[in-house]
């Protein structure tokens, strides 16, 4: 319990740390996105509800779930594969439907116990910010960020190879993108836009920091090295990745084998549901 007790409040001052690194003004925005029209919303297939500024009932702030999880909200800042901050992210803030914000609970208490705590990227999408990803998909001249997040990828591929698609899991609330970080916990120093990147696959001591325990990617790296059970991911690296599987699937949470920081906790409240409120 003393251990317990001591991690728990090294948490703390890192997680209140990690807020200010997250909230980025607007003017620390390097940039725009040339905009074009978005994918008409009727006309993607099993919409349904999308509409409505509200947070519906089923839907919850993680932070009142459970305050010891970190949320480094990536989609809020402009460190993430687009370069900007993504449309419908007004807060820093994970939103899940209530059933994944309490089996993410049970996990996370079950990884305090072993000196580990979660660290999520992002939560519930909204359908505007995944009409932003397509956007900015389409628009191949913008490769800002290619260098860390796809530089092995061409752009013009990232819709065929699976990186980029019309409609995300995320929009329905119940899936996450999530990693582990070992107590006491440090915040990740702020990314300054127009700083030299680095390749999301590279050595991690060539990667862009992260307070996270070393899975052999950074985040969102479109690459197939991300792909959860890789057998060019081997040792420490593996063990971490199985740690962080093993732990959510026991509390209920599913794996996409594409990505190993991308997990849905079934069943889904709204298994057919995409909403489009913003996170705010």
């Amino acid at each position: 319990m003393p251990r317990l007790a001591a991690a728990l409040r090294g948490l703390a001052v890192a997680a209140a740390a990690l807020m200010t690194v997250t909230a980025l003004p607007p003017s620390a925005v390097a940039g725009t996105v040339q905009q074009r029209p978005s994918l008409a919303l009727k006309d993607l297939k099993g919409l349904k509800s999308l509409k409505g500024p509200e947070l519906p009932e089923e839907f919850v702030a993680l932070r009142d779930v459970d305050r010891t999880i970190i949320q480094e909200m990536r989609y809020f800042t402009p460190h993430n594969f687009v370069g900007v901050p993504v449309d419908g992210y007004r807060k820093p803030k994970c939103l899940l439907t209530r059933d994944a914000a309490q089996a993410l609970h049970r996990a996370q208490l079950s990884f305090l116990k072993r000196g580990f705590t979660l660290k999520v990227y992002d939560c519930y999408r909204p359908q505007r910010a995944v009409d932003h990803f397509v956007r900015w998909a389409e628009d191949l001249d913008d490769e800002r960020m290619k260098a860390e997040f796809y530089p092995r990828v061409e752009k013009s591929k990232l819709f065929d190879d699976g990186y980029i698609a019309a409609k995300s899991g995320h929009s329905r609330g119940s899936t996450l993108d999530v990693t582990l970080v070992r107590l006491p916990a440090l915040p990740t120093r702020p990314y300054v836009p127009g700083e030299p990147l680095t390749r999301c696959y590279g050595p991690r001591a060539e990667r862009f920091p992260d307070n996270s325990l070393d899975m052999g990617t950074g985040f969102d790296c479109f690459d197939t090295l991300a792909h959860t059970l890789d057998p060019r991911i081997h040792g420490r690296q593996l063990k971490n990745r199985l740690l962080l599987k093993n732990g959510l699937e026991r509390a209920g949470f599913v794996n996409l084998p594409e990505e190993w920081w991308h997990y849905t906790f079934k069943p889904e409240t709204f298994p057919d549901t995409y909403f489009d409120f913003p996170v705010q």
